[in-house]
C-alpha cells in the first residue's frame, strides 16, 4: 500500500472469509484527493451450505461508514460471482483483482491473478469505451474535474491494455504525453469536486475524441484474442470448485 491508504484498511471484514481486498477508485487511478472516499473492492467465500441449499448467502455485500475522517465504501462479491464477472470481460473486476494496492490477500488471490492474462480479450475495449462515454456525459453536465479525469484515465487504460495486453490504471503514468495532466491531478488532489480549469478545456475537447478513436483503432488491431483462453477458463472453474469444497 501507499501512504495515501491508511493501515487500518487491512482490518476490513465482511462476515465471510476474504479471498482478497484491494483499493480501487481515485487512489488506484493516481489522483486521490484529500477528501476522496476509500473504495475497497473484495471477494469473499460463501460456505457450500449457502450455495447449494435452500437458503443462499449474499453474492454481493456492500457497506460504508467513516473512520478517522475518511469515508469508506466496501463492495465484495462471492468468489463464484467474481469469477463469472472476470470471465465476462468486465474491466472493473480485472482492475480490482490486479490492483497493486492490496490490503488482504490469500493463495487463491494469487491463483486468480495468475489466470487473469488468459482471460483478457480485445472485447475488454467495449467496457472502457462505455465507461468513458458515461463519464464524458457527466463532465458535460457538471463541468467538474473528477469526471474529466475519469474519462481520460479510462480511455488511456483501454488503449494501453489493447496495445500491450497489460493493465495500467495510474493516470500519472498513462497521461505522461498530455502536458496538462500533471496540473489537473494536482488540482484534483486538493479538491474532490473542483471545477475544470478553463485553460485546459479546449485541449481536452480535442483529446477525448482523439483518444476514443485511438482506443477503437487499438481494439481493431490488437493482438489480444477475441475469446478467453479455454485453458484459463477451465482453470478458473476448477479453482472455484476446489476452493468452495475445501471450506465447508
Amino acid at each position: 500500500m501507499t501512504l495515501d491508504v491508511p493501515a487500518w484498511a487491512a482490518e476490513i471484514t465482511v462476515g465471510y472469509p476474504l479471498i482478497f481486498a484491494t483499493v480501487s477508485g481515485a487512489h488506484l487511478y493516481g489522483f486521490a484527493s484529500v477528501d476522496s472516499d476509500l473504495d475497497l473492492r473484495a471477494s469473499h467465500l460463501l460456505p457450500a451450505a449457502e450455495v447449494v441449499g435452500l437458503r443462499s448467502g449474499p453474492e454481493t455485500l456492500q457497506s460504508g461508514g467513516w473512520r478517522d475522517g475518511v469515508e469508506l465504501d466496501v463492495v465484495s462479491h462471492d468468489l463464484l460471482k467474481f469469477a463469472r464477472l472476470l470471465h465476462s470481460r468486465n474491466g472493473y473486476v480485472l482492475e480490482q483483482l490486479l490492483s497493486p494496492l492490496v490490503v488482504v490477500t490469500s493463495p487463491v488471490h494469487s491463483e486468480l491473478k495468475a489466470l487473469a492474462p488468459g482471460l483478457i480479450t480485445s472485447h475488454h475495449a467495449h467496457h472502457y469505451l462505455g465507461f468513458a462515454a458515461t463519464q464524458e456525459k457527466l463532465f458535460a453536465r457538471t463541468g467538474e474535474l473528477k469526471p474529466a479525469l475519469y474519462t481520460l484515465r479510462v480511455l488511456l487504460t483501454g488503449i494501453h491494455l489493447m496495445r500491450t495486453g497489460r493493465l495500467e490504471t495510474d493516470l500519472g503514468v498513462l497521461g505522461a504525453g498530455l502536458a496538462y495532466v500533471p496540473e489537473l491531478i494536482a488540482l484534483k488532489r486538493s479538491a474532490e469536486h473542483g471545477p475544470f480549469p478553463a485553460a485546459a478545456r479546449a485541449a481536452l475537447a480535442q483529446d477525448i475524441p482523439r483518444l476514443r478513436g485511438a482506443l477503437e483503432e487499438a481494439r481493431d488491431s490488437s493482438a489480444l484474442p477475441g475469446q478467453a483462453d479455454p485453458a484459463a477458463v477451465e482453470a478458473l472453474h476448477e479453482l472455484v470448485v476446489r476452493t468452495r469444497l475445501s471450506r465447508r
